[in-house]
Formats: structure tokens, C-alpha cells, sequence
């Protein structure tokens, strides 16, 4: 069992191997329920898994553009 400190806010963290063992993410709603002498944690939502991030979603049709391509010496030539 985990001995934990209470913050003066009533805040106390969460275990990271209980957070796992249970699914329990930044957004994951809990409920406290109040047993005789002791807490129970129950996990009400877990929030949907959502990507990260978008980078490397989307696949390019066309060859990238050189790290060095200047668009004004294209404007330029263009005249």
C-alpha cells in the first residue's frame, strides 16, 4: 500500500502504476464513494483517446520542396 501526503488543497497524487492499472488520463472524471472507515476511487469516464498530434497523418502526393527553395528568386525570374 502507498502512503501519500495530503496537499493543503485536500489534493493527493494518484500512484502512476494505480493510474495505469486503471486507465486513469489528464480529462478521466472519478467519484469518491465513502466506505465505513475507509475511501473508494471509482472511475466514472475515461475521455476518448485522441491524437497527440496530427504531424505524419497525411501522406504527400508531390516531392518536397528543398530546404532552400526561395520563392522571391522565383518571383523574380518570373518578370
Amino acid at each position: 500500500m502507498d502512503a501519500l501526503s495530503v496537499t493543503t488543497k485536500g489534493q493527493v497524487t494518484i500512484p502512476k502504476h494505480v493510474r495505469q492499472k486503471l486507465g486513469i488520463r489528464a480529462g478521466t472524471r472519478v467519484a469518491f464513494r465513502l466506505r465505513d472507515d475507509h475511501v473508494e476511487l471509482v472511475v466514472v469516464d475515461a475521455p476518448v483517446a485522441g491524437a497527440v498530434s496530427g504531424a505524419g497523418m497525411l501522406r504527400r502526393t508531390r516531392p518536397a520542396v528543398p530546404a532552400d527553395f526561395d520563392v522571391a528568386s522565383l518571383m523574380a525570374s518570373g518578370d
